[in-house]
């Protein structure tokens, strides 16, 4: 294990601390993407929102439906739940 200096150590703990926001940010980036995307990559980016979607607690129920309609525009609307707050 590598001992890691007193200013990485700042920055490993303020990225975790901000965890939530960052995969937020990364939810909607991927939510752009798959408007975009084709074939495997586009298969590549729903396992990614799952893994995503997983780590901010979304319900088990609403990860699968929005994984079985594979529709951007429902994955739009978890992201807007998770910024307005109604999913914590």
């Amino acid at each position: 294990m590598p001992e890691y200096s007193n200013y990485q150590k700042d920055v490993i703990k303020r990225y975790y601390d901000n965890r939530d926001s960052i995969d937020q940010q990364r939810l909607s980036e991927l939510c752009t993407n798959l408007f975009l995307a084709e074939g495997k990559k586009k298969e590549k980016l729903w396992e990614k929102a799952r893994e995503i979607m997983e780590r901010l607690n979304v319900p088990p129920a609403r990860i699968d439906h929005v994984l079985k309609t594979a529709d951007p525009a429902i994955l739009a609307e978890v992201v807007k739940d998770l910024e307005s707050g109604a999913i914590r």
